[in-house]
């Protein structure tokens, strides 16, 4: 294998699975970022959020000489000698409140990589960025990079679920490259060789819509699955039952047809607004992402509305929320459903407590007049509800018979489907659930 030098801009989420990945394959990589307590951290082995098996990554690799941090791009194009041949963005694109994409990091980080290039150069998108971003970032770099100096701007989006992002860079199911130069298509198909999974090669405007046409896509899967459930509802059906059906359609799969409160996290929201935005500054308005949107944001109050059916007014009664992380298996707070959900439970003036595996320390920034508890049954102690909202492996475990004596009455709110509903109604329990009986 061709060992190349790598360089991640930016040790979020994105960057430092990239990077740490990247040299689990074993190229040299070196991640920078200007947050130099975070550049700090991560040269003790700190990892600045949860993501499982990241951190053994991370510390095999840099004790193998393989990964670095370094404080800046200056520094880091040509680190110990070794000239970058390949930048990878990784700054954050967060979203402007049109739903459009704030590029000014990106920006930033192609002026700098341009002004210490030595030699030819990919600078690779690795950031969820608007189809056309490729244009300025080639205008950019021409502007700021030594004369003579050769580079080629290319777009290779990521498709990670937290939770699961280490198996999901190192199995893809595809790598997707747009590039504008076969040249550039040689070296990041060097980049990915020990991958040995699909490369597709696309111009560079493909790429980039591909991204946001994917988590669009599967948004709308996820917005559908809900609104069938609320038919099921109405009509005493299965949403299990239909969505079964339907998955064996191997035209429509499985996959994101599972009944819930609706899609949290910042890659399905952002984007999803991103891609609506787009569409109509090219002319075209993309209703059907507006309605997939719109059921979502409905859907998460679908466990408060029916809380109300069963204890009627809320307020005064004490709300036990199970999980607040968008997702099992991270930390991440970010367009959560749990935050719409408490913030509604406090309009209707609910007491709240909740707890999460990993979540709490996170939530505790964006959440306010919450009582945090240790674990689920001191969480539902004394509580009129018990409401899931994350489906955390743990929470499927519990001990119904001793969650039942914890709580003043026995009303379970599952948003995750998590519970049978027969058998929670055997020991007792009134439970609702998505699209169930």
């Amino acid at each position: 294998m061709k060992q190349i030098n790598i360089c991640v801009v930016g040790t979020g989420y994105v960057g430092l699975v990239t990077g740490a990945c990247l040299a689990e394959a074993g190229h040299r990589v070196v991640c920078v970022d200007s947050d130099k307590s975070k550049i700090s951290a991560l040269k003790k082995g700190k990892i600045p959020f949860y993501e499982p098996g990241l951190g053994e990554i991370v510390l095999r690799n840099a004790k193998a000489g393989r990964l670095f941090f370094l404080g800046s791009i200056s520094e880091a194009m040509n680190y110990k000698g070794h000239a970058a041949q390949v930048v990878f963005i990784a700054v954050g694109t967060p979203p402007r409140s049109d739903g459009s994409a704030d590029l000014s990091f990106v920006e930033r980080v192609a002026q700098e990589t341009a002004a210490h290039m030595r030699g030819y150069t990919v600078i690779a998108e690795k950031s969820t960025v608007p189809v056309e971003t490729g244009e300025w970032v080639i205008k950019t770099v021409s502007r700021f990079a030594p004369k003579g100096v050769e580079f080629d701007i290319v777009s290779n989006p990521e498709f990670l679920s937290e939770g699961r992002a280490v198996e999901d860079f190192m199995k893809p199911d595809r790598v997707v490259v747009g590039v504008s130069s076969p040249r550039a298509a040689e070296v990041m198909k060097a980049v990915y060789a020990p991958f040995k999974c699909p490369v597709l090669i696309t111009d560079v405007k493909s790429a980039e819509l591909i991204k946001h046409a994917s988590n669009s896509l599967l948004a709308a899967k996820i917005s559908f699955i809900n609104s069938v459930a609320n038919v099921c509802e109405r009509t005493g059906a299965n949403v299990e039952d239909v969505a079964r059906g339907m998955g064996m359609d191997r035209r429509i799969g499985p996959h994101f047809l599972r009944a819930g409160i609706g899609f949290g996290g910042f890659c399905f929201p952002k984007d999803l607004e991103a891609f609506y935005w787009i569409s109509k500054q090219k002319g075209y308005d993309f209703e059907l992402l507006r309605a997939v949107k719109d059921v979502n944001e409905d859907q998460k109050l679908w466990p408060v509305r029916r809380a109300e059916e069963e204890l009627w007014n809320l307020g005064g009664k004490t709300v036990a929320l199970l999980g607040l992380a968008f997702k099992p298996d991270t930390d991440d707070m970010r367009f959560a459903p749990s935050i719409d959900i408490i913030r509604a439970l406090h309009e209707r003036g609910a007491k709240v407590r909740a707890c999460d595996p990993v979540a709490q320390a996170n939530a505790a920034k964006v959440i306010k007049g919450v009582k945090f508890c240790k674990d689920a049954y001191d969480c539902a102690r004394g509580a009129d509800c018990l409401m899931v909202i994350t489906e955390w492996a743990q929470f499927r475990e519990l001990d119904l018979k001793k969650l039942r004596a914890a709580l003043r009455h026995p009303v379970v709110i599952d948003g995750r489907n998590i519970f049978d509903p027969d058998k929670m109604r055997a020991l007792g329990f009134v439970c609702r659930s998505v699209g169930r009986k």
